[in-house]
């Protein structure tokens, strides 16, 4: 039994250090010229000058193997899109709206005779829910949305301009 409290102990202080570790700051003034999104690292990066100025870990849909196709399948787009939207007072903590579906998307869907989906956002949590924070990284757990910390979307959506394309591969 001490053993296990032990080990407890030492799950409990390791899992507090990842938590509340920081991560340095994006500078307010920063260009982002593209985003990048790597479904199978699960990883958002930032790039400048086709350099990469910050990566972020994300979570995606339930489902994230493949290209998302029909509304309700929890996958995770891939592909070539734009932000075209910022939205302050969403229900989820800030949030950036991705150009989901594409015409292609939407042809692929009516071909299948089905609903492409939409509504693809970069968002934190839900409101209320962002003691959650790093934690929310173990699962994947959206709608097919990408998700990320509460301050780490803030910091996005302060530097990310509407228009920035954002690329979103396997």
């Amino acid at each position: 039994m001490k053993l296990f409290i032990k080990i407890l102990f030492l799950i409990i202080i390791l899992l507090s250090f990842y938590y509340f570790l920081p991560s340095k700051a994006l500078n307010n003034n920063t260009k982002i010229e593209k985003i990048l999104v790597l479904k199978s690292e699960r990883k958002l990066f930032l790039l400048n000058n086709n350099k990469i100025i910050k990566s972020y870990k994300i979570s995606l849909g339930f489902n994230p193997k493949g290209a998302k196709h029909f509304e309700g399948d929890g996958k995770t787009p891939e592909g070539l899109y734009y932000i075209i939207d910022k939205n302050p007072k969403s229900n989820y903590f800030l949030n950036l709206g991705i150009s989901y579906p594409s015409i292609k998307d939407i042809n692929y869907a009516k071909f299948h005779k089905k609903k492409p989906g939409g509504d693809i956002k970069i968002h934190g949590f839900k409101n209320g829910f962002g003691f959650i924070g790093k934690f929310h990284r173990f699962f994947d757990w959206t709608e097919g949305c990408i998700a990320l910390t509460n301050s780490e979307i803030q910091e996005l959506y302060n530097n990310v301009e509407i228009g920035t394309p954002i690329e979103i591969k396997k």
